[in-house]
């Protein structure tokens, strides 16, 4: 149970003795359901997201914008913003952000196949959509630097206060960029 991330020992120990206080067939239906998770799922051929099929439900979706291209680390990330609907255009999904620390460099990451995908089809505008953290602005700046050449409309998702926050509690970084970003009331 130690290798699941987020599950600390004191939870891992109380799965562990769950798990023995099951019936045995529950205990070997979940262990089915897990290697049969593993045998189904894979990486979408266009985005990289999770997908039973050769693409994903987005990619394989023809209503989507296909001008539109929302560049993210995880596919947590994509599962984030399509939870919104506020977004209808395609993704890619890079598999982590850049992180010196963690020995995560450029080649660790889909880059080149994401270069492919914007010099082959016909996006009008790039989002990136990595997350508001240092690994994350480090990997934005250096996706955004390969994308100038190509003269690619790119944004950045816009960073600020949270809904229902208090000003008092946010972080300096937060609030200059709440700051920063605001516009017309």
């Amino acid at each position: 149970m130690g290798k699941l991330p987020t599950i600390g020992r004191k939870t891992a120990q109380r799965l562990a003795f769950h798990m023995l206080k099951t019936p045995e067939e529950e205990a070997e239906a979940l262990a089915r359901a897990i290697v049969e998770l593993r045998r189904k799922i894979r990486l979408c051929r266009d985005c990289f997201n999770l997908a039973e099929e050769e693409l994903c439900p987005v990619c394989s979706d023809p209503r989507r914008d296909r001008t539109l291209l929302c560049v993210v680390e995880e596919p947590t990330n994509l599962i984030s913003i399509e939870r919104t609907s506020a977004y209808r255009g395609l993704y890619h999904v890079l598999g982590g952000a850049l992180s010196p620390l963690k020995d995560v460099g450029p080649e660790r990451l889909r880059l080149r196949e994401l270069m492919e995908r914007v010099q082959r089809e016909r996006f009008c505008e790039v989002i990136l959509a990595t997350n508001p953290n240092v690994e994350g602005e480090a990997t934005a700046v250096y996706v955004s630097r390969l994308l100038k050449p190509l003269g690619l409309q790119t944004t950045r998702l816009a960073q600020g206060l949270p809904a229902g926050g208090d000003l008092e509690f946010l972080d300096e970084l937060t609030l200059r960029r709440a700051l920063e970003g605001r516009r017309e009331y």
